[in-house]
């Protein structure tokens, strides 16, 4: 489950970082350098909170941190869509959705490697690794093509939703994992 969780948080979050400048282009008319401010947004809120967000899982735990992340991300991702359908304009105060988007993907990844590693013993550190890069890289390379495919054949309306469910989906799947915590 939890490496299910990984496979679907990075099918969510990576839909975003591939298709956000084209959707911000064709959807509100913005120049790709305007619009991938909001990703180097995104990543300064990350870059701010990787080290806070393993201090706050080790006082609560990395599944419950992840499990707030991840319902956090996918409501961030909801909520942009929601935006959308009420206006076809950039507004600044996405840039704040977005720090916020980048606070709850860095809680998310700091935590999830370091629990596929609790699972196993100091001799297969390596294989569980390459267990979580398996499921994490398989996402990155499905989703730009299912997502692509989406925003082509569907809407380009269809990315937040895309992303809000992938992201949804890994909340619930966490919901399952059993092992993997702090000890």
């Amino acid at each position: 489950f939890l490496l299910l969780s990984v496979a679907l948080w990075y099918v969510g979050y990576n839909a975003i970082s591939t298709w956000f400048t084209t959707y911000a282009e064709k959807v509100w008319e913005m120049s790709i350098g305007t619009s991938s401010r909001c990703l180097t947004i995104a990543m300064i809120g990350a870059i701010a909170t990787y080290i806070p967000a393993g201090l706050i899982a080790g006082k609560i735990g990395r599944k419950t941190t992840i499990l707030f992340s991840a319902a956090l991300l996918a409501a961030c991702f909801g909520a942009a869509y929601v935006y959308t359908r009420f206006s076809n304009s950039f507004h600044w105060g996405l840039y704040v959705l977005f720090a916020v988007v980048g606070v709850a993907w860095a809680a998310i990844n700091v935590n999830s490697l370091p629990m596929v590693v609790e699972m196993c013993s100091g001799a297969d550190v390596g294989k569980f690794t390459g267990y979580y890069y398996t499921f994490s890289m398989a996402a990155q390379t499905i989703t730009p093509v299912v997502a692509g495919y989406l925003l082509s054949n569907v809407s380009y309306h269809a990315l937040f939703p895309y992303a809000a469910l992938f992201v949804a989906g890994s909340f619930i799947t966490m919901c399952f994992v059993r092992h993997g915590d702090s000890k």
